[in-house]
């Protein structure tokens, strides 16, 4: 395919560096943690998040320690493992397990802490206390947990009972969905080589989203020496079929009651763990490329990667994009965008990134399968919608995903792409995505500087700390 540049005079590319991957991070600090003998975890990501879970599974058990080469852009970690234990407080002094804002640190522990021994709070602040996880709750309550919320039903801060986990009390068999989070089901796998016999994991529910997200916390469990077998099935009427060793790799999607995960008690394995680059945090990298004045090429990144948002470069692509992949750099040139249907069910934390890129698109884009949205550090359906119209976006709020009206081709001049007025400011909504994606707003504008229109520019230290940085290469 032919992709039109959006000007003939494109200045020298920009070179930057794709940050950790956060999803791996959190995966292979608690694989370490969870190890007899000490393991090394290089390059992991710096921020709020992960300092969430590292302070918790310290308290819990393990020894995080920094090593030398340790970076504030790219963290390097000795951890001394707890043998598979993590050991709690008592009912008159429960151990406090603060999860700050990430979701990923509160769900994955969760599951985790109850197959330790004791008494566990488990609690955040912001959104985190409004943030469902009963469905969670009830699967671990099955294999004898008990939780007591303090709050709000279904969801932190609470009180975590933990006795181990014990398959004998469910006939060696959870079921769990989707519908609302990934990290149910990866929480469980995480805690499942911890128990006392095998378990069998069951997906359950209506749908299913986020299901790379499950592909990595599989290959963490590969990584960290976990043995367990999938099967799956057509549809809830045919019989189950093994997968090969692998073979589960290349699932690109599975359905409600056709895949189950059988795992054996086993021993995370120390050793030394590398984390991979994060295509999330590169999403808003590459979409500066195709928006921006000059290509942007970022470095660290695997094109084989199981990241769902990988599909950053299928869906730029798919808009018109040129885009270049290489061993382990993306570059992205200008381009001329147009709009695109969008099933991002897989890929749901590129959804505030996209957006923007449709609001200077030809034509409009339809983003669906995504209700689940709502129930994230912000509403990613309302506040994409809310900030995009400050600049003259016309976006209407569906209920499972968004509509955008691209603006290119409306008119003339300034008109044919989103401006931001000078009289009026963006909210972040305490989103670190939202904040990283409205970054893309001041490309086109000249004079616009988004960090300092934003309300909250500091929250991108949730995921990528160090984004403004990056950014100024950019611009």
């Amino acid at each position: 395919m032919k992709h039109t540049m959006i000007s003939d005079a494109v200045r020298e590319k920009a070179m930057v560096m794709a940050p950790a991957s956060k999803s791996i991070s959190h995966r292979y600090l608690l694989g370490a943690a969870l190890a007899k003998g000490i393991s090394t975890v290089h390059h992991t990501l710096e921020s709020l998040d992960l300092e969430c879970t590292r302070t918790v599974l310290n308290s819990a058990g393990a020894c995080l320690e920094p090593l030398a080469e340790s970076t504030p852009e790219s963290g390097a970690w000795r951890i001394t493992g707890m043998d598979g234990k993590p050991r709690g407080g008592t009912e008159l002094s429960p151990l406090s397990c603060d999860v700050g804002e990430s979701g990923t640190t509160c769900r994955l522990l969760t599951a985790v802490l109850a197959a330790g021994e004791g008494v566990f709070r488990i609690h955040g602040k912001g959104r985190m206390h409004d943030r469902p996880i009963g469905e969670l709750l009830d699967a671990l309550s099955n294999l004898g947990t008990t939780a007591t919320c303090e709050g709000k039903s279904g969801c932190p801060p609470l009180l975590l009972h933990a006795r181990g986990l014990d398959p004998s009390c469910c006939n060696g068999e959870v079921t769990i969905g989707m519908d609302i989070s990934s990290q149910y089901f990866s929480g469980l796998l995480l805690a499942a080589p911890l128990s006392c016999s095998p378990l069998t994991l069951v997906l359950g529910g209506k749908k299913t989203v986020s299901w790379p997200y499950v592909g990595l916390t599989l290959q963490c469990l590969t990584d960290f020496g976990i043995d367990f077998d999938i099967d799956v099935r057509p549809h809830q009427e045919a019989l189950w079929e093994t997968l090969t060793s692998g073979a589960w790799r290349y699932l690109k999607e599975v359905k409600p009651g056709c895949l189950r995960v059988r795992l054996r008690p086993g021993t995370y394995q120390s050793g030394d763990y590398t984390v991979e680059g994060d295509w999330s945090g590169a999403s808003y990298l590459l979409a500066a490329g195709a928006l921006g004045q000059r290509p942007v090429s970022v470095r660290g990144l695997r094109p084989d990667s199981l990241q769902g948002d990988r599909a950053i470069l299928d869906i730029l692509q798919k808009m018109g994009a040129n885009v270049d992949i290489q061993a382990d750099t993306v570059t992205v040139s200008p381009s001329i965008l147009h709009g695109v249907a969008l099933d991002m069910g897989a890929c749901p934390d590129l959804v505030p990134t996209v957006a923007v890129l449709a609001a200077y698109a030809h034509g409009s884009t339809h983003i669906s399968n995504v209700a689940h949205l709502r129930y994230k550090e912000s509403d990613r359906i309302e506040a994409p919608a809310t900030e995009l119209a400050k600049a003259g976006v016309t976006v209407n709020r569906l209920d499972d995903g968004l509509l955008i009206n691209g603006m290119a081709g409306h008119g003339n001049g300034e008109s044919d792409h989103p401006i931001l007025p000078d009289d009026v400011d963006l909210c972040a909504h305490n989103d670190h995505r939202i904040a990283m994606s409205l970054a893309l707003l001041g490309l086109r504008q000249p004079g616009l500087c988004v960090r300092e229109r934003l309300d909250n520019a500091a929250v991108v230290s949730k995921s990528f700390p160090h984004f403004w940085k990056v950014w100024e290469q950019l611009t």
